[in-house]
Parts: structure tokens; sequence; C-alpha cells
């Protein structure tokens, strides 16, 4: 490892009591989308004192902030999230599920998308990076940037409707995961809007002539939609969830009614297209019911912008660094949480389930293990993934990579209760630092690397010639649906 990134990493080695002090508070605290103000204030002070220029309230998202260190060119962006999810509370380090006794009460929230873990590592690179910066007085500007909502606020989407990622030469980021590799490939973009319709109420017995049923408009609306899927491209997927169906009271005619719809497709310009065919759906089911409606964008992303130049930096950077390795209690703890699920077995990497000889390649490298500790090989094809991520908005304004890094068992479900427990554990500690050192050595190479930022730039032009289209009204503000 070039002398110049082992700063950066002896940084990240002197903090490293700090950075896991972090992941756990996070974790402790867990936090829904756009409600994270512990974690955002947590985040602030420390990196105040670290001796980073912080601003909080980024682009009016309360729970959002920067953090900058250096002056001038290039400027590199690291992005940071910290959002949990709904139903996912669980002790951290037990495969048998059991939700976290908070004391007082059991909380419902948990980690399992291991956000704790990626932001607290997004931090970790940042202050290897500030070190390198500060110690070799290279000219150049980091950034971290606290992205809230990720599971339903898509921040970082916002921040791109409001030109904020226009301000970067690159932006590097990583996920927990199963596997160790570089993310490559594009996604789908998705975008969700809720309708809320509004009748009148009346007996549904003696009077159902004065009503005008909310909840009949939200079916009938969902029947349209139906009939829609049969003229959508394959790429396409529209999702609906009745969020209130106005009561339980058979016999009155329900006068509200709420239905939150995700439009997804694999370019964010199509889903656009697309959704605007949804909204006339809910006008006609207005119009058939005689109910008004009230429709609030709620979110959306753009597609992934793969970047070859910057994911081949960070392969180099993961092979010089290796990968994390466990302990025999870490190992014993993933073979046990992989028998709670089925899909333990699985060949792991975005390559392979694009191409058979990847797939093959890395069934042979995982052999019967829990825990994959290996690199996978370097896959530049052209993989797709099914969901969807804001960080394909960044994608479309600055040249954009990312990892992963094995933070649970292979295999193991996302959003579940097994990632829970994984991300508030020694090993979620492990991915976290990992990928802090991948992501600051790779960003010292480019602040020292002209030519291979111009590279990057040169192939996010070429790739990004048709525009964006941002998913985001003009006058969209962040919202959690109803």
């Amino acid at each position: 490892m070039d002398k110049y990134k082992e700063i950066a990493l002896t940084a990240i080695d002197e903090k490293k009591d700090m950075i896991c002090s972090v992941a756990d508070e996070i974790w402790s605290h867990p936090e829904l989308s756009l409600q994270e103000y512990h974690s955002c204030e947590l985040y602030c002070d420390v990196l105040k004192k670290e001796g980073f220029e912080v601003e909080k309230g980024t682009c009016g998202i309360e729970t959002a902030f920067t953090a900058s260190f250096g002056t001038g060119r290039p400027v590199i962006g690291i992005l940071a999230e910290y959002d949990a999810l709904s139903g996912l509370s669980q002790k951290a380090f037990s495969a048998v599920k059991t939700p976290r006794d908070t004391g007082d009460t059991v909380s419902d929230c948990g980690h399992g998308c291991g956000h704790n873990i990626l932001g607290a590592g997004a931090f970790a690179a940042a202050l290897g990076v500030r070190r390198f910066l500060q110690e070799t007085g290279t000219p150049g500007t980091v950034i971290l940037f606290g992205c809230p909502g990720e599971e339903g606020g898509a921040a970082k989407a916002f921040f791109a409707r409001d030109g904020l990622w226009k301000k970067l030469d690159a932006a590097l980021t990583w996920h927990p995961d199963d596997a160790n590799e570089v993310v490559t490939g594009s996604n789908n973009a998705c975008i969700q809007v809720q309708y809320s319709f509004h009748g009148i109420a009346a007996h549904a017995s003696s009077e159902p002539h004065i009503g005008r049923s909310a909840l009949d408009a939200v079916e009938l609306m969902n029947i349209g939609v139906q009939f829609l899927r049969e003229h959508m491209s394959d790429r396409a997927r529209v999702h609906y969830a009745i969020t209130d169906a106005g009561g339980r009271s058979p016999n009155v005619v329900q006068a509200e009614s709420t239905v939150l719809y995700m439009v997804r497709s694999d370019k964010v310009s199509d889903a656009v297209k697309l959704l605007s065919r949804v909204d006339k759906i809910a006008e006609g089911a207005a119009l058939m019911t005689e109910t008004t409606y009230d429709r609030k964008f709620i979110d959306g992303t753009a597609e992934l912008v793969p970047n070859h130049v910057l994911e081949q930096l960070l392969y180099r950077s993961f092979e010089e660094l290796g990968v994390p390795h466990y302990t025999d209690e870490e190992t014993a703890f993933g073979r046990e949480l992989a028998k709670t699920y089925v899909s333990s077995d699985r060949t792991p990497g975005l390559g392979s389930g694009d191409s058979e000889s990847y797939a093959a390649a890395a069934a042979k490298l995982r052999g019967d293990r829990s825990m994959n500790d290996f690199l996978l090989p370097l896959y530049e094809g052209e993989p797709f993934q099914a969901g969807s991520t804001d960080v394909g908005d960044v994608s479309w304004l600055a040249p954009t990579a990312q990892i992963h890094v094995a933070a649970w068992p292979n295999g193991c479900p996302g959003h579940s209760w097994q990632s829970t427990a994984s991300a508030g554990s020694s090993i979620g500690h492990k991915a976290a630092l990992h990928a802090g050192k991948v992501l600051a050595a790779s960003a010292a190479e480019l602040f020292m690397s002209p030519d291979l930022l111009d590279a990057a730039k040169a192939e996010f032009a070429e790739k990004t010639k048709s525009g964006y289209t941002c998913p985001i009204p003009p006058d969209a503000i962040p919202v959690i649906a109803d």
C-alpha cells in the first residue's frame, strides 16, 4: 500500500473505537426515515470535534448534514446513511429471533439494512481522507454527506433535484451485504405517490344512494392499474398497499381511503411516464365514484449509472487491503444464523445472476462457508438489480461507485431480523472499518491521480449524455407516507 494511503488507514485504526461506538449508538437508537434526529446530532457533534466544517439541514431536510474538510478541487463526496426499519427489533449477536429490550419498552425498529454500520464506515473513510489531506498538504476537499431517509425519503434524490451533487468530482459509498465485491450494473428507478380519496359517509343499507365510497375509488383504481400492467414494459413494476381502508364497519359507506403506489422501471424517464398513466387512473376512479382525492408525492429515485473506471480503482484497493476475517465465535454465529433462513446456499455476487461462468467461480470460492471471507472477482458486465436506491440519482450528476462488504452470512435476506443481529455485532464493526479503509484508500488515489479522475469523468459524461430526468417534482418536499 502506498505510504500516502497508509496515512489514511492509520487514522482509521487510531479512531476505530470511536467509529464502532458511533455504529453501536445508532444501532441502539434506531430511527425511521426522515426521523433520524439522534443519529444526525451524534454525527454532527463528533464530526465537529474531528475538525470538519458541519452544516445541518441540507436542502431543507432536518436530519441531513454535510461535513467538509479541505480546500479547492478535486471534491470527493462520501455518502452516509443512518435510517432504520420498522418491525425489525432484534438483539445483537443472537441467532434466535428476540426483540431488543430497551428497558422500559421493546423498540419496534431495527437496523435490518445495516445503515448504522453504513454510516459509520462512511464516517471512517472521511476521517481517513481528512488525515491524508492534512498531513500531505494535497489540495482538495472531502465532504461526508449525511443522507437520511434511504428507506422511504430519498434524500439523495432531493439533493440531486437541488443540484448538490454537481459540485463533486466523484462520489464513493458502500453497503453492508453478504459478500465482498465491487458493485456494478444498474437497477430499477422507483417513484412513490400516495392517493387519498374523500367521499361521503352514509348508512350502507338505508341510505346507500347518499354515500360516495372512497374505498370503492381505491378498489377501482387498483383494478385500473391491474389492466395497465398488460401494457407496461416487462422491466416495469407497479406495487400498491391500501394504508387506510376507511374503517371496519361494512354497513358504513367509507368516506376516507388511502392507497400508496410504488412505480418502478429500469429507466427513470420511463418511470415518470408510467406514473402519469397511474395518475390518470386515479382521476378516473374519482370520476366514477364522484369522490375527490389528494395526491401526495413521497419520493423518487433514478437507476444507477455504473462507472467502470472508479470500480476498477475500488477493486485495486480491495485487493491490496484484503477482506475482514472472523473469530471462531463469529464464524459459529454466522453458521447458526444461516440455519434460520432458506437462502443460505445461494451463490454470492451480483455477477452470478448475470453470468454462468462467474457464478461457477463464485460458488467455488464460497464452498460451504456461511461467512464469505474472500473477495469476489471484479465483474464488468451489466447485471440488473430489481431493487431501488437513491444512490442512482447521485450517479447521474457525478461519477459514482460503491462496494459491498460482508456484514452477515451468505444469503442472509435484507431487511430482516437476522441482518439486524449482525449489524449490531463485531461482524458489523469489522465491515464498517474495512469499508472505510477501502473508500479512504481509493479517495486518496483520486486526489493524487488527476488522469484517473479525468478518465472517470470522461466515462461519466458519455454514459449520462442523454441527461438526467429527476423524479422529484420542483415543489415536492420530503415527507413520510401516512
